[in-house]
């Protein structure tokens, strides 16, 4: 009985792994079982099942030669040594070359040329893997020998996998994968070329001219007879490429032929590398091990080395342990971004937090910042020198790829956002303005931008993220017709509020800090956003959506600055009802007065806001006259509004009883005589001018009531408080009492002159 010529069993030594690739390569497609879907037993189990129902008999004594994955191989009596196999001379003539020149590359315009390139390549690469892995000389320890040894050896390891399309794999791991799939594929080419019963005809450019010539559809691929090795110059993504590289289908599955081989001797021969992939995923570092691992002792050595699947005790614990430091930063970091989100980390003044936001944006990024380079660090440490491999090293690439998109995501959208407050305030001071109203109105109109370009910049790192993850482009695309669904179905009123915002940012009918009515409500324009406004009205904040604001009517009562030098004013009205009658003079005084008020430089440290101020009198709804007062106030804010307001009234009714203290009716006796009825006005010309904030404006007898001659003193104050005024008016008083009593001039009492009536009247 002949051994079988299996390319990838282990002939009698494995008679069930020849039954089950049997059984498995003579199933329908349909019903196979893709590989790494399931374990090895369950697979085994599953087609011998299947095969009984198929027919198949499972005659284990005589199996069926199967070949790798698919196709088979002729059997023949014995065993062709790869230094009998007609490829060898140029295999032995391309692995001189490669150990003088390091220069050239390993794809070539024939299979031929790819393969043989590549395996002289690996197999060099693998006998100095595994000189340079033994442990230095403590003289030739870090000498720029070895060094120089291990950097051509990586620069050849390079060439070699960039004979590989490795296209399959996710662009996250395909570097990784694809060094792997090298080596695995290196060890896979040691079996066949060892193990063939028949020489192996490698076609270079003219046989695969020849080959084409014999085809009806000719094509670009050639595959290892009795193997699923595939090389091929038809590359999707490069139509024009001319050269061989080993196919994606054959690097994708090169970890599964690897594990049909792995525990089959090795054959020796001068290619051979047995232990290569061995060294390479059960030792730190890249292809060779570091000189600190390498001078540490064989027994030490040996645990650490310790096998946990494909990894090693070493590894695993290091992982363990950088991971959970690099856990714990990020926890800390990310306990330092919640904080500036509480209430406490905000200033209780408006304008001061206001002029601080730009602070708290950057101090957010720098926060973020750490943990991007950090990220990178942790992967870079356990990929590349504690050099994790397989489905583990998928696992942390696919976690600290998620990690750093998405911390770069939220990076960004703080990044533009800080760079939006902080050009705001740059183009508030360039301005010539430190106004906090002004720096609100620019920030309505960068901060959406901001925003909206950060948003973007997110969205575009997720979908690259998604890539690198291994999804399809088409189904990138896919998720991205997802925006555009949701506005189509439900999301249309966001869509006309943000033309509709952008309108009003357009058009300008309203600004931040402008006093405006809105949709009947009236009050300060605090925000301007893309979906929506906010109105500060005297009671709540109303939020009106911008549709609804660009539909309505609006009433804005603020007058905007023609220059930088003319900052924006709003409409103050006063409105005083004049109680008591008012002489002309007083009323002419009242006007004269409340002008003068008005066009002072300050007043309280309150009126120094007022502007352009407009004094008139209007009858009022009751016959009365009313005192009417508009303003232009630089300020925002109902609390300013409402301040500014009450202490203006409060000087307009200050001023309003001076006026009525402005007239003054002194009566005097029936029994003074006409001279002293002439010297009065001089009297009390001679007593307003002692108070040199006095005028004295005239001092007439207007009336000859029932009880006295009534004299009327008309005087005005250049007085700036009222209490002085008052005090003044004290003063007047007791001045004029004491020169009409010097000069016997007696002021009447209406019950002494009823008295006298009455004593007149007696017979």
């Amino acid at each position: 009985m002949t051994a079988p010529p299996a390319v990838f069993g282990a002939g009698w030594r494995r008679p069930w792994q020849h039954w089950r690739r049997l059984c498995y390569c003579s199933m329908p497609k349909q019903l196979r079982i893709p590989a790494g879907l399931s374990s090895r037993p369950g697979r085994f189990l599953l087609m011998v099942c299947l095969s009984c129902l198929l027919g198949l008999s499972p005659v284990l004594g005589r199996p069926q030669a199967p070949g790798a994955l698919s196709g088979t191989m002729p059997a023949g009596d014995q065993l062709i040594p790869i230094e009998q196999q007609p490829f060898y001379p140029q295999l032995q003539r391309d692995a001189d070359d490669w150990s003088d020149v390091v220069l050239d590359q390993v794809v070539g315009d024939s299979p031929r040329s790819t393969l043989l390139n590549f395996y002289a390549v690996m197999a060099e690469v693998g006998q100095r893997a595994d000189r340079l892995g033994q442990a230095p000389d403590s003289s030739r320890r870090g000498g720029s020998a070895r060094q120089e040894q291990i950097d051509d050896t990586d620069l050849l390891f390079n060439l070699a996998v960039k004979a590989l399309d490795a296209s399959a794999f996710p662009e996250s791991v395909r570097s990784d994968m694809s060094d792997e799939a090298a080596i695995q594929l290196k060890h896979v080419l040691d079996y066949v070329f060892s193990h063939s019963r028949q020489p192996i005809e490698i076609p270079d450019v003219a046989g695969m001219k020849q080959r084409n010539d014999l085809r009806s559809t000719p094509t670009e691929s050639w595959r290892i007879p009795g193997t699923a090795i595939t090389l091929t110059s038809d590359l999707e993504r490069d139509p024009e490429n001319e050269s061989f590289y080993f196919s994606a289908a054959t690097v994708a599955s090169a970890r599964e032929m690897y594990d049909e081989i792995r525990d089959i001797p090795v054959i020796a021969q001068p290619f051979a590398t047995p232990r290569f992939y061995s060294d390479f995923i059960y030792t730190p570092g890249y292809l060779i091990p570091p000189d600190w691992y390498l001078a540490l002792p064989l027994q030490w050595r040996r645990v650490l080395e310790w096998p946990i699947g494909d990894q090693t005790l070493f590894q695993v614990f290091s992982a363990a342990v950088f991971i959970g430091l690099y856990g714990l930063l990020a926890l800390w970091l990310m306990s330092l971004l919640i904080n500036t989100y509480r209430g406490d980390s905000l200033n209780k003044n408006e304008d001061l937090e206001l002029y601080s936001r730009d602070e708290l944006a950057w101090k957010r990024v720098f926060i973020i910042l750490p943990l991007l380079p950090l990220t990178y660090f942790i992967e870079e440490l356990i990929d590349n020198i504690l050099n994790f491999t397989g489905f583990p090293l998928v696992v942390v690439i696919y976690s600290f790829y998620v990690i750093w998109y998405l911390a770069a995501s939220v990076l960004v959208f703080f990044l533009f956002e800080a760079f939006g407050r902080s050009g705001a305030e740059t183009l508030s001071r360039w301005r010539g303005s430190d106004s906090p109203i002004r720096l609100r109105r620019i920030n309505s109109l960068v901060m959406p931008i901001s925003r909206a370009v950060g948003m973007l910049v997110s969205v575009v790192l997720i979908y690259r993220l998604l890539l690198l993850l291994g999804l399809p482009s088409s189904t990138v695309l896919a998720f991205s017709a997802v925006p555009g669904l949701a506005i189509g179905l439900g999301a249309s009123k966001l869509l006309g509020n943000l033309f509709a915002g952008l309108s009003i940012q357009t058009d300008r009918p309203l600004r931040v800090g402008e006093f405006c009515e809105v949709g009947g409500k009236l009050g300060f324009v605090t925000k301007i956003g893309l979906r929506s406004m906010e109105l500060q009205t005297l009671e709540s904040r109303v939020t009106i959506p911008n549709s609804v604001a660009d539909e309505a009517t609006i009433i804005n009562f603020s007058r905007r600055g023609l220059s930088r030098d003319r900052p924006p004013t709003q409409g103050l009205e006063v409105r005083l009802p004049i109680r008591d009658p008012l002489s002309p003079y007083q009323l002419e005084e009242l006007l004269r007065q409340a002008r003068k008020l008005l066009q002072r430089s300050s007043f309280q440290g309150l009126l120094a806001a007022l502007h352009q101020p407009v004094v008139s009198l209007g009858p009022a709804d009751d016959g009365t006259n009313e005192l009417i007062v508009f303003v232009m106030v630089e300020l925002h804010g109902w609390e300013a509004f409402l301040r500014v307001r009450e202490t203006l009234m409060l000087a307009l009714e200050e001023l309003l009883e001076r006026v009525d203290l402005s007239e003054i009716v002194v009566g005097v006796a029936y029994s003074t005589t006409s001279e002293q009825l002439q010297r009065i006005p001089e009297l009390l010309r001679s007593v307003v001018a002692e108070d040199p904030q006095l005028n004295y404006e005239a001092c007439r007898l207007v009336r000859i009531s029932a009880f006295s001659y009534d004299h009327e003193l008309e005087i005005s104050s250049t007085h700036d408080l009222h209490d002085d005024f008052e005090d003044s008016m004290h003063r007047l008083n007791r001045r004029i009492l004491a020169i009409l009593a010097a000069n016997g001039i007696e002021i009447p009492f209406p019950t002494q002159t009823l008295e006298l009536h009455s004593t007149d009247s007696t017979p």
